[in-house]
């Protein structure tokens, strides 16, 4: 079984050594491919320096973009799992082997790293959980799912995933948007209990001013992404 992680980078040279370092000693289990994306700082010549597996971007794609490179890359490679880990550091890969074994398991498709399961560890900023709160009970709503922390990018999904993502994945702010349309097309969606560690440097891509901008425009998207057909053949 071949697993992939993704680690999609921007501006990450206060985090990026430490997380190959880590990384590298699971070797065993996954390789892991670095998407900078156009990084203005030395994140580039700090994965170049420790041998990191990493595509440099052309211009910066966003979010999206970044992690949907990270998807067709698995896809061209025949992955059997890819798994989502943040450049910031606050995804601890001590819990890989945790997200990927519903999906070896139990046949789940797609499987989320929640920090309010347990409630323990870093759990986000007080605006952030507001919004992460909204957009739970939107995806009860719509997608009639219970999904705790639906804007968390540690997940793990398997090759049928992974197909889908290549081909369909949300350009901004992609988390809650892309479980609507795994939602809408069938796939069975799970979420374990993760410890976030809070990010050791870099700046969020989600900053005060921006929420409401981010509510309002994922909210459309979801609802929007609800509307349309189902697209699994």
């Amino acid at each position: 079984m071949k697993v992939l992680g993704i680690i999609p980078c921007f501006n990450e040279e206060e985090n990026i050594e430490a997380l190959i370092n880590e990384l590298s000693s699971y070797s065993d289990i996954l390789d892991f491919v670095i998407i900078n994306d156009y990084s203005t700082d030395l994140t580039s010549v700090i994965c170049e320096k420790n041998n990191a597996n990493v595509i440099n971007l052309p211009c910066n794609l966003g979010i999206g973009g970044a992690v949907q490179t990270g998807y067709i890359y698995a896809k061209k490679n025949n992955y059997d799992i890819a798994i989502q880990i943040d450049g910031d550091g606050q995804h601890n890969p001590a819990y890989i082997k945790n997200l990927i074994g519903p999906i070896v398991k139990d046949g789940f498709d797609f499987v989320i790293g929640s920090r309010f399961i347990e409630k323990e560890g870093f759990q986000s900023s007080i605006t952030r959980r507001i919004g992460i709160v909204y957009f739970s009970g939107l995806l009860k709503l719509l997608a009639k799912r219970n999904v705790s922390d639906p804007t968390s990018g540690f997940r793990a999904c398997n090759k049928k995933v992974i197909d889908f993502f290549a081909n369909n994945y949300p350009t901004d702010y992609p988390e809650p948007e892309s479980i609507m349309a795994l939602s809408r097309n069938g796939y069975r969606i799970a979420e374990i209990p993760v410890q976030m560690r809070e990010r050791s440097g870099g700046t969020s891509s989600i900053k005060s001013l921006k929420s409401i901008y981010y509510m309002i425009k994922v909210t459309l998207a979801i609802i929007i992404d609800f509307t349309r057909k189902h697209q699994v053949t």
